[in-house]
């Protein structure tokens, strides 16, 4: 069936593959059995196959693929396993390659991993990666992340409880003061959404400029320029870095610069724009705690050429406020945790807590309302 339907490159109906079954199976199968064979031939050859369902589903994160039977899905909760099951593991070896395809990218054993965005999945994206065996020892493991728009606002994630009404508070007058801040956290903390709702507290009249690796920030602002970067095709070509677009950002007459998530070079191009006299920019970054997000752009910047003393003078003068945002226990997304970022004696910038949501205002509390006051705020 897969043979017939490539060759004659039709456009996979149901009507199209209804009449290549009949014709595959000489007429002999009644409508019972060519409605079994569709559904059977749709799951093999559109979407993501038996997956579908799981990437649809209300609240999904993530859809993982181990083994034929080991799917395992995040609903918010974190990992189960789900009732899901491939028939073999060369079934999930053929979904892993046709949804390569599907992003313009190969997967064989001459190119054994793939990493790419997948559309056609209405409102949302999914981020794919795969991994043929033998580099995946056990067998192809498949990792789908569902990429929704960010779109809920300061005021929705307060009555939600991700953000306590002291912090929030705070985070109007960062907002308004035009202090540049990077939302930090781990995978799945909830930066994205963070940074969407702030984006969306900004003035009307302030023109914002979102760099993303992938579209998921969706703030209800009036004047957004989005700007995505896209992978190389297979030939390895037509490749938009996030670097790339930061620098033609610049050009934009951005009010605010924004980086979806700062994980490589880019970080370099962020702070030289965000040093230029673009106030209030922001963008997210991964890191277990508040302490640790120095070090981690220390090695993004090496990364571009910048080294260790010149990442903290520009990191110092460029962005004033961390807004740490984590996952408890039972899978509730919430802010945790507003620092400042305090330039050392000898140079090296280190973070001081200004609100944590377990203690209150901190020893950085000073300091950041010293800054608002600069800034003309009370």
């Amino acid at each position: 069936m897969r043979e017939r339907l490539a060759g004659e490159a039709l456009t996979l109906r149901p009507n199209v593959v209804a009449a290549a079954i009949r014709a595959e199976s000489g007429g002999v199968l009644g409508d019972t059995e060519v409605l079994n064979e569709l559904r059977v031939m749709q799951t093999e050859l559109t979407g993501a196959g038996i997956l579908e369902p799981l990437l649809w589903a209300d609240g999904t994160t993530d859809v993982l693929v181990t083994a034929p039977d080991g799917v395992w899905v995040d609903d918010g909760s974190g990992l189960r396993p789900s009732m899901i099951r491939f028939a073999d593991e060369a079934a999930v070896r053929r979904l892993a390659q046709r949804l390569a395809l599907a992003v313009g990218r190969r997967l064989d054993d001459a190119q054994p991993w793939v990493d790419g965005q997948l559309t056609g999945f209405g409102a949302f994206t999914v981020r794919l990666h795969a991994v043929l065996p033998p580099i995946a020892e056990a067998g192809t493991c498949l990792s789908l992340r569902v990429l929704r728009p960010a779109s809920q606002d300061l005021a929705a994630l307060v009555r939600s409880g991700a953000i306590a009404r002291e912090a929030a508070g705070l985070l109007d007058e960062i907002i308004a003061a035009r202090l540049a801040f990077l939302v930090a956290g781990g995978t799945g903390a909830g930066k994205t959404t963070l940074l969407s709702a702030a984006l969306g507290a900004v003035a009307a009249d302030e023109r914002i400029v979102c760099v993303e690796d992938a579209s998921e920030l969706a703030p209800r602002h009036p004047h957004l320029v989005k700007l995505v970067a896209r992978a190389a095709n297979v030939e390895g070509i037509g490749e938009v870095t996030v670097r790339d677009l930061v620098r033609q950002a610049l050009r934009m007459r951005p009010d605010r610069i924004v980086v979806g998530e700062v994980r490589g070079a880019e970080v370099v191009d962020l702070l030289a724009a965000l040093n230029t006299g673009h106030d209030g920019g922001a963008g997210t970054v991964h890191a277990n705690n508040p302490a640790e997000v120095p070090a981690r752009l220390e090695a993004l910047a090496a990364v571009g050429g910048l080294d260790r003393r010149a990442l903290h003078s520009q990191l110092a003068a460029a962005v004033q406020v961390l807004l740490h945002v984590s996952r408890d226990a039972g899978g509730r997304r919430r802010l945790t945790e507003i620092a400042v970022l305090v330039r050392g004696s000898g140079g090296e910038v280190s973070t001081e807590t200004a609100w944590h949501a377990d203690g209150g205002a901190g020893a950085g509390m000073v300091r950041l309302r010293s800054m608002l006051a600069e800034r003309g705020r009370r």
